[in-house]
């Protein structure tokens, strides 16, 4: 733009309809201002299912479904959600990518992109927010300035199932 010759960003590669962040480039990431990274340092694999709550620090890559809440541990910790990848519960997470489905609030303090197939059940507290045509949310929309990430509603204790 503007007589520089700047490579055009693309969206992130798809393998196997799933989503993968895009290789990073010093040039690219710094003039956008981007935090995605091309390190993956968990992956939930196809056909797994996690039955309980998770917490993760890092790039945490889901193609599989966990049913608890997901937490990150820092504000570093990036999500990504594939196409077959399932979330059955609370989200809180620095930054994420999500072509799948969650059911549940979910919660992040940088980033949101939702790619055409993603699909969410709760309401969504963000920061920024990116939306593909297709994209569905089915709850509110709350813009979080980075400053009220304190003014987040607390995490749910977890349903006590006593007889």
């Amino acid at each position: 733009m503007f007589g520089k010759s700047n490579p055009k960003v693309n969206p992130p590669a798809t393998t196997n309809n799933a989503v993968a962040p895009a290789a990073t480039t010093n040039t690219n990431n710094a003039e956008k201002g981007g935090n995605r990274s091309a390190r993956i340092d968990t992956l939930i694999g196809r056909g797994t299912t996690i039955d309980g709550d998770l917490t993760f620090s890092g790039n945490l890559n889901i193609e599989g479904t966990i049913k608890g809440n997901l937490t990150a541990d820092n504000d570093d910790s990036t999500l990504i959600l594939s196409e077959q990848g399932r979330i059955q519960g609370e989200v809180r997470v620095s930054s994420m990518l999500l072509n799948g489905a969650i059911d549940g609030d979910v919660f992040a303090n940088g980033k949101v992109e939702l790619f055409e197939k993603a699909r969410i059940c709760g309401d969504v507290y963000y920061n920024l927010l990116e939306m593909a045509v297709g994209a569905e949310v089915n709850g509110k929309l709350v813009r979080q300035k980075p400053n009220d990430a304190s003014k987040l509603p607390p995490p749910k204790a977890p349903e006590s199932t006593n007889s």
